[in-house]
């Protein structure tokens, strides 16, 4: 079992609903969390946002990425003997598990107990928050977050990354790139490669993509160093970023 949890250790919040009416899949990518150090100041207003949401009803699915962890360790280990993709893809898998062992011990006392690896299990609970990170090689936390949706009924996926919005095309190389605010999957699948790579820089992982049309799961896209954008998402109200549906 990872971490450490028992019943004594749950907070309880003050007034807090006892049926949630959502349960919200939110995908956060690593660069948040470990942007060069770790940020404890985003990790402290997420903490803070996320547990208000539960104060009104609402639970989360959290999913984390590897950031630049999973890059510093596939550098190091690249640079003293040649990896294959599969070697270079399970690095970043136990990068997203370290970066998610930590937002389970900031959840302490309203996370399910462990972290979960395999999205496909059972997940039988009354805890708010469930901390999830990288199952197996081949499969971004993208594709792990869309298949906890499809596991547990959600409807809606909030990806927090380091961009503002989808744009037409990449912005840096292309300064007439126009944002996107809203979109369908067709339409979003044309922007983006057909395969997945470990070292894909785009805004959604195309397979997760495809999976998440035929689920008609809708997605939104958005920087998540604006938590009050994510606020207004979940709370159905305007926000700076794109949904994809």
């Amino acid at each position: 079992m990872e971490g450490v949890y028992s019943e004594g250790s749950r907070h309880a919040l003050p007034g807090l609903m006892q049926q949630t009416h959502e349960r919200i899949i939110v995908s956060v990518g690593g660069s948040l969390i470990v942007p060069d150090a770790i940020d404890s100041a985003f990790l402290r207003r997420f903490k803070d946002l996320v547990l208000g949401k539960v104060q009104r009803g609402y639970s989360f699915t959290i999913i984390c990425g590897g950031g630049l962890t999973a890059r510093n360790y596939q550098h190091a280990a690249e640079a003293v003997t040649p990896l294959s993709r599969q070697d270079l893809d399970w690095l970043g898998i136990h990068s997203t598990r370290l970066n998610a062992q930590l937002l389970r011990n900031i959840f302490a006392g309203y996370a399910y107990p462990v972290v979960i690896h395999n999205p496909t299990i059972d997940i039988d609970t009354e805890d708010p928050v469930i901390i999830a990170a990288g199952w197996q090689p081949g499969w971004s936390t993208d594709y792990v977050a869309v298949q906890i949706a499809k596991n547990l009924g959600a409807h809606r996926l909030a990806n927090l990354s380091n961009v503002d919005y989808v744009y037409t095309a990449d912005p840096k190389r292309h300064p007439d790139a126009q944002k996107i605010e809203r979109t369908t999957w067709k339409e979003f699948r044309a922007l983006i490669p057909e395969e997945w790579d470990p070292g894909l820089s785009a805004p959604f992982d195309p397979v997760a993509a495809k999976e998440a049309e035929t689920l008609s799961l809708e997605v939104a896209i958005m920087n998540g160093a604006h938590l009050e954008e994510f606020g207004n998402y979940i709370d159905g109200k305007p926000f700076r970023g794109t949904i994809v549906s």
